[in-house]
């Protein structure tokens, strides 16, 4: 089992989503979570994935207010095997630093958090949106420029990681050094559909480039059988 694959779990349907679970168990260790699912099922949800023994990624992108954040982060840590949290670096340093607070605040107060603390993710430009897209809401910095903006306001503010396009990795591994996280989505293997993913790499590419961990969802969960393709990205990996 290799622990830098997390899959995404694209779907409403409960069942659907534990049967990918039990399918993956015995080669995936981390499942993301996001709001399709979360939105469709609840917390309930959490709780029954977590009750299998894998890790959770709960990629629900929190951007509010500091204090709705920072409120919607100390209860999000209550669920068990919730290993990475994500929020939108576009909130600003205030809602980071407060999210950031009440999430090591929850764990004891380490600062750094314990190893057993869930790891909090700032959201930098989604893998789904290009320059077009950044200048239409305003934006006039290119993909690669606003991403390293956010990403060096999210350190400052206390954040332990980043969920970045596999295209910018490469750049934030040499700005943030070796120990920072770096969670890549946008993952592709050589011939699959991208779907409305823009910003995509291979798996072995953005490993190469310096992410930490892959989230991958339909090359997997839509596959004919999703053991055998995840199989066959881990062997592509290792």
């Amino acid at each position: 089992m290799d622990p830098r694959l997390i899959v995404a779990l694209d779907t409403a349907e409960r069942q659907q989503a534990l049967d990918l679970v039990d399918t993956l168990l015995p080669v995936v260790g981390t499942f993301k979570i996001g709001l399709q699912l979360f939105t469709a099922q609840g917390p309930a949800i959490v709780r029954e994935i977590a009750a299998t023994g894998a890790g959770i990624f709960l990629d629900l992108k929190f951007h509010d207010i500091p204090n709705t954040v920072a409120g919607a982060i100390y209860s999000a840590v209550r669920f068990p095997e919730v290993k990475f949290m994500s929020l939108h670096a576009a909130g600003g340093r205030r809602m980071m630093r407060a999210a950031a607070t009440a999430c090591h605040q929850t764990g004891g107060g380490e600062t750094p958090p314990s190893p057993d603390h869930p790891a909090l993710l700032g959201v930098t430009v989604l893998t789904s949106m290009g320059a077009a897209d950044l200048h239409e809401i305003g934006v006039p910095a290119e993909p690669a420029a606003q991403v390293e903006h956010l990403a060096t306001l999210a350190r400052a503010a206390g954040l332990d990681g980043l969920v970045c396009s596999p295209l910018e990795v490469a750049s934030l591994r040499r700005a943030l050094g070796p120990e920072a996280i770096l969670v890549t989505p946008g993952i592709r293997p050589v011939g699959a559909d991208t779907g409305d993913q823009r910003r995509v790499a291979t798996p072995p590419a953005a490993l190469a480039a310096g992410a930490s961990h892959l989230v991958i969802g339909r090359p997997i969960t839509a596959a004919s059988s999703p053991l055998d393709a995840a199989r066959r990205i881990l062997a592509e990996i290792s």
